[in-house]
């Protein structure tokens, strides 16, 4: 009996338009059904933000010939959670991919990015979902080179599954000179911020965020360490955030109320 392809959902949060979400559709276009749902315009930064104050808009679109394609006009999770409630209507993806962001999405960056927070939803909704991403900002990035490693770990993903409650956070060093996959551990590193402050017309001031990536790692089997040595960085991501070594600690003490 010949087995069915797989449905593969496709999400990002630079925007529908994006050269990096055509990379990833015709990279998962290869491997089983695809679906798009992604936001009208960039959602970059984000987070994990759903919209509960206005409507949301669905609305199907033919952008590329052959390709089942919705714009949303919410966030990258809502573009999953309509996804699941309306598109599939209950009966879930058997991927949830994610990507391909213009701009890395390696250590802290996690915490703020439209990506991985689409990915992450889609792990909520216990879809294997997978994060890619590439260290080129540009709207001319070349993802050729990523195509060969996004379709092995997607395949993967789909032939053996994910551990409960966890998903992979992919990044992609900058250029061609790939040596190889790395499983990693996010690295502890922050962004040391400025706020830039200007005036406007109305003397009122206004700012922009600035900022400095601050290593604070100095292992070798990190994200940041990975990516710097030419590597595809592969972390595994939970999103209990409970912090269970902690627990003990805070039963030690001893509590007067």
């Amino acid at each position: 009996m010949k087995k069915s392809k797989p449905t593969i959902l496709v999400v990002n949060d630079d925007g529908i338009t994006a050269p990096g979400i055509k990379a990833l559709m015709d990279a998962m276009a290869e491997i089983g059904r695809v679906v798009v749902v992604a936001p009208d315009s960039p959602q970059s930064g984000m987070g994990h933000a759903i919209t509960i104050g206005k409507p949301l808009r669905l609305d199907q679109v033919d952008i590329y010939e052959g390709m089942e394609m919705y714009r949303c006009s919410g966030t990258p999770v809502d573009c999953v959670k309509l996804a699941v409630n309306k598109i599939f209507k209950g009966k879930k993806p058997d991927l949830c991919v994610s990507g391909i962001n213009h701009g890395l999405n390696n250590s802290i960056n996690i915490l703020y990015s439209g990506t991985m927070s689409a990915a992450v939803e889609g792990a909520i909704e216990s879809i294997p979902s997978i994060g890619f991403s590439l260290d080129d900002y540009t709207l001319q990035a070349d993802f050729s080179h990523c195509i060969k490693y996004v379709k092995e770990l997607a395949q993967q993903v789909l032939d053996n599954g994910l551990p409960t409650a966890t998903l992979l956070n992919v990044n992609f060093p900058a250029g061609a000179h790939i040596k190889g996959i790395k499983i990693c551990r996010q690295a502890n590193a922050k962004w040391a911020e400025e706020f830039d402050e200007r005036m406007d017309p109305h003397k009122r001031p206004y700012y922009w965020l600035t900022g400095v990536f601050q290593m604070n790692d100095n292992g070798e089997e990190t994200d940041v360490w990975a990516l710097e040595h030419h590597y595809v960085s592969v972390v595994p991501v939970q999103f209990d955030m409970t912090a269970h070594h902690a627990i003990p600690v805070l039963n030690s003490w001893e509590f007067k109320v």
